[in-house]
This record gives structure tokens, sequence and C-alpha cells, in this order.
């Protein structure tokens, strides 16, 4: 399958955002350019309004047992 046209869950957006927000801490302050400042807004703003929602209360067992569930409906995007 394309890897470019899959769709992500609220959860995977969630836990990749959370990882790529630890990683920077971890990784030190550096000078950053207005690309990267905007992008961080980008960041900071969707995770946010995600926290927000059960997703940050999910694991990866739930969502897969959800998407097992769903499978002989089989609904299209």
């Amino acid at each position: 399958k394309d890897a470019n046209a899959a769709l992500l869950s609220n959860f995977e957006v969630y836990q990749l955002l959370t990882d790529l927000k630890q990683q920077r801490k971890e990784s030190g302050k550096t000078k950053q350019s207005s690309g990267q400042q905007n992008l961080n807004t980008i960041m900071y703003e969707t995770l946010k309004y995600i926290s927000k929602t059960p997703c940050r209360y999910q694991s990866p067992e739930t969502v897969r047992d959800f998407l097992v569930a769903m499978k002989d409906h089989k609904l299209t995007k």
C-alpha cells in the first residue's frame, strides 16, 4: 500500500506529535528558521486541540480492536 495515501487515526497523530515534541526537548535548543517556528506553532495548536479528545486515553490495542471489529462492515474512506 502507498504509505503517503494512508489515513491516520487521531491516536496515531497524537502519538507522533508527542514523540516529536519529546525528541525536540532531548535534542536541545538551537536557532530556528521562520519555517521551523511555523511548524512548531502548528504542532502546538494541533496537540492542544487533540489533547482534549478521547484519543489521549486510547492505546494501540484499542485502535487495533476497533479496526478489526469494523472490518466486517466493509466501510470505505
